[in-house]
């Protein structure tokens, strides 16, 4: 993993907000955005203690970049950013196109990873303190009204150092943010976004992971549950997870099945196999699916579990 956290762009900041009016109006937050060159993912984790933050800071196009535009939030940021992007530019190119043009720019913050994996940050001078970011390869990490420094910190070196998944890496980076201070007022929402061109539910949207949590105590823990959740019901199937639904499969999903009311006793193998297609789309497992006769361990599990 690359060291590249330790050239920060961060900028201790002093400005404070002089009312509970202007409070209200600022997303404070800390994000990360990044991108997987390996598997050309790209994405945006965010918590906040701000209501439904997941539908202001995360943007995301498979293939052309991600962005997170936060403070003062200028919501037009997302969509005018990846347009940017789609056309060609850089992240940092991006960045200055933005707030150029922005005569509030000052109140903005902002991170941009384009395609390529490069990226830039910027926090604007008025921004309430603590704020700041920083850039390493393939990632841009910001923050402001945190708690210090050794949030932005934190989500860098995580990211960085976390093997696995770009949606685990951006969720490791966004706890290690969290104990190390996050935002000063509190939690309340956060969301992760990641996509890849084809990654999406049937194949045909490129958003891998999206998903919100609105308003909860510990938003980070509950994303992280409904995480997993997601992961069970849309998660790849690896050909070593694939079992024949014969010899002690066939009785555990005979037993199964009809505890649940899907298979009356002693019916033949031809309507278990239609109980239990039946059962998995039914519970939405259909992107799991196997072929008649087959079927994925995770999903023999929940059948198990089931009651």
């Amino acid at each position: 993993a690359s060291t590249s956290w330790a050239t920060a762009s961060a900028r201790h900041l002093t400005h404070e907000p002089t009312t509970r009016e202007g409070l209200l109006r600022i997303v404070a937050t800390f994000s990360i955005v990044a991108c997987d060159p390996e598997t050309g993912a790209l994405g945006v984790a965010v918590q906040s203690k701000f209501l439904a933050v997941g539908s202001v800071v995360p943007w995301a196009r498979a293939g052309v970049g991600a962005v997170a535009t936060q403070a003062l939030a200028n919501f037009n940021y997302g969509p005018r950013g990846l347009q940017l992007l789609s056309r060609g530019k850089t992240a940092a190119e991006t960045v200055e196109a933005l707030i150029s043009a922005d005569e509030e720019r000052e109140h903005r913050q902002l991170g941009v990873v384009d395609a390529a994996g490069r990226a830039a940050t910027f926090t604007g001078g008025e921004c309430f303190k603590w704020a700041g970011g920083v850039m390493g390869e393939h990632y841009a990490a910001q923050g402001n009204i945190l708690v210090g420094w050794e949030t932005v910190e934190a989500l860098a070196k995580t990211f960085e150092y976390t093997p696995g998944d770009l949606a685990g890496r951006l969720l490791a980076a966004l706890e290690a943010g969290q104990a190390a201070g996050g935002d000063s007022r509190g939690k309340q929402s956060a969301a992760l976004l990641v996509v890849r061109e084809g990654g999406g539910y049937g194949g045909d949207n490129d958003r891998i992971v999206d998903l919100r949590v609105d308003d909860h105590p510990e938003p980070i823990r509950e994303l992280l549950r409904i995480r997993d959740l997601h992961t069970l019901y849309f998660g790849e199937t690896k050909p070593d997870d694939v079992v024949a639904v014969d010899g002690d499969v066939k009785r555990e999903v005979a037993v199964s099945l009809g505890r649940l009311g899907y298979l009356e006793e002693g019916a033949n193998d031809e309507a278990l196999l239609d109980a239990l297609s039946a059962f998995i789309r039914t519970e939405n497992f259909e992107e799991r699916e196997q072929e008649r006769g087959y079927l994925d361990r995770a999903v023999l599990e929940f059948i198990k579990d089931k009651r």
